[in-house]
């Protein structure tokens, strides 16, 4: 259920972090990414889904860093289509 791993973004190293919690009585799941050196944004999700908020989370981070100018549309669009 917890997840606390690294991963490469555009060459730059990243830590990446799922943490489950009871909301209402029910299973969800809290992802976490920031590139430590790099950047202060700080990519975040929220699900119900243990599978699907490791990309939610990589998305909200990649689209952060288009919108602050990080990234280009380009490679934006390559780690969102991957």
């Amino acid at each position: 259920l917890w997840r606390n791993e690294e991963t490469e973004l555009l060459g730059h190293k990243c830590r990446f972090t799922v943490k489950p919690y009871i909301k209402r009585i029910q299973l969800y799941y809290r992802g976490k990414m920031w590139c430590p050196g790099w950047t202060p944004i700080r990519g975040e999700a929220s699900t119900r889904n243990h599978s699907g908020v490791a990309g939610r989370t990589a998305r909200d981070f990649v689209q952060k860093a288009f919108r602050d100018g990080l990234i280009s549309e380009q490679d934006a669009k390559r780690w969102l289509n991957s």
